[in-house]
């Protein structure tokens, strides 16, 4: 079985932070989401994985994830030249995955369980096609399955206005090679794309053998502010384990599952975690509360920031009141002079300049 990572997109809703890169490098636990997917893949047995760009952020995620070396894989890239629909990603994506099965995975989602099971169902059973699906408390704002009593798919809507279930579509997919005579037989939906979801009811329609499993643990797609740091937070919670090592730090209080990164300096600062903080950063007279991802070469002086995501080589100086659930880009400064506000929440792009007045 093969991989296909889908990369490519726009990243409006996470705007400004995706107008100067892709939406699946932004990282969370200070590692990029895109990778989370990878390494979840390798780790259930598929070291084949193409993943599919686009030709405004394709070189960076090229660049940043190369080859598949570091993660145990073999990675092909795919460019999709415009943002045509998942099925057609699939289809430009044809010569890679051949007439192999292959899973689908969307490169900014991210969940809790281990694919194995997945897997493993899905080749038993020698299905055409198997979704993935989670109750959510807003079925009218996804793609909802509608199930048989043995888990067959009978139908798939498109963010219905009277949901038949709360079974939202997770943004992963398990297919055999019928997908793409499927894929074939459908025309573009009215905003001009080919839906996969159109796919899997043309199978559906055409008698083949399409089931669904649900998720146990948590999912999420990253594609805004609040679900980027709930994301953050919820790896943090789960799956953040530093190492026992020793922090140094000067005249400074760190409490909690604490990692600093080498060359990074804290002095007369208050850390509490769980807290991870990349390398060659200083921070001083600084407070950093819990669920906090500090990534490389961030300044952080005369700060308190809590519950929030700090891009690489950002500069915080001199913001006395707290910064909460926010997320800053790469390179961007941010400063206050002494009138300032009580409180204040942020989604900072790169390169950006913030004074406070």
């Amino acid at each position: 079985m093969k991989a296909l990572i889908l990369s490519g997109g726009k990243g409006t809703r996470l705007r400004p932070i995706t107008y100067t890169g892709a939406k699946q490098l932004v990282p969370v636990m200070n590692k990029p989401i895109l990778w989370f997917g990878i390494e979840n893949l390798v780790s259930a047995g598929i070291d084949q994985i193409g993943i599919v760009i686009s030709p405004e952020t394709g070189a960076e995620v090229r660049q940043r994830t190369g080859l598949g070396d570091q993660f145990g894989a073999r990675i092909t890239y795919i460019l999709q030249d415009k943002p045509s629909g998942l099925a057609h990603a699939v289809q430009v994506a044809r010569p890679f995955l051949q007439d192999d099965a292959f899973i689908m995975y969307l490169g900014d989602n991210l969940i809790q369980d281990n694919l194995n099971s997945f897997i493993h169902e899905f080749q038993q059973n020698d299905l055409d096609a198997s979704i993935l699906l989670k109750p959510v408390v807003n079925p009218q704002s996804f793609g909802v399955a509608k199930l048989a009593a043995d888990g067959q798919v009978i139908q798939l809507i498109e963010k219905p206005q009277i949901p038949p279930s709360n079974l939202a579509l997770v943004g992963i997919y398990l297919f055999s090679p019928t997908i793409h005579g499927a894929i074939a037989k459908i025309k573009p939906s009215s905003r001009g794309e080919l839906e996969i979801t159109d796919a899997i009811q043309q199978l559906i329609d055409d008698g083949k053998t399409v089931k669904a499993s649900q998720l146990a643990g948590w999912w999420l797609d990253t594609g805004k502010k609040d679900d980027l740091l709930e994301a953050n937070r919820l790896l943090l919670d789960t799956c953040f384990q530093p190492p026992s090592t020793e922090i140094e730090a000067i005249h400074s209080q760190i409490k909690g599952r604490v990692q600093v990164g080498q060359g990074t300096t804290i002095i007369h600062s208050v850390i509490r975690g769980p807290v991870i903080i990349g390398r060659d950063c200083h921070i001083e007279n600084s407070f950093i509360g819990s669920y906090s991802s500090i990534s490389d070469g961030v300044r952080l002086l005369d700060t308190e920031i809590d519950h929030s995501v700090v891009l690489q080589s950002a500069c915080i100086e001199g913001i006395h009141h707290r910064i909460v659930d926010s997320v800053i880009g790469q390179r961007a400064h941010l400063r206050t002079n002494p009138r300032r506000p009580k409180a204040s929440q942020f989604l900072i792009g790169d390169d950006s300049q913030i004074e406070l007045v």
